[in-house]
């Protein structure tokens, strides 16, 4: 059981550290058309789209959606370990 903890555990940091890794990335054009980063956005955009269509960028240019995406992960991640725990 403590396995499964960890490796969930393990999963939604890994998750959080490239939702990190896009934001940064997003600060520097020419890191936008690399294949590292072009990974890091196939994976984390479509989970940060959810929140974009309900919270459009303020100003045009201040994104919140990563800032949501962290606090919804959080909840799931300890959701799911009331369940098995």
């Amino acid at each position: 059981m403590i396995y499964l903890v960890y490796a969930i555990r393990l999963v939604f940091t890994v998750y959080s550290l490239m939702i990190v890794i896009r934001i940064f990335g997003s600060w520097f054009p020419k890191l936008q058309n690399s294949k590292f980063m072009n990974f890091i956005a196939h994976y984390t955009d479509p989970y940060l789209n959810i929140f974009r269509r309900f919270i459009p960028p303020i100003g045009g240019v201040l994104d919140l959606s990563p800032l949501i995406g962290f606090f919804v992960l959080q909840l799931l991640q300890k959701f799911i370990f009331m369940l098995i725990l």
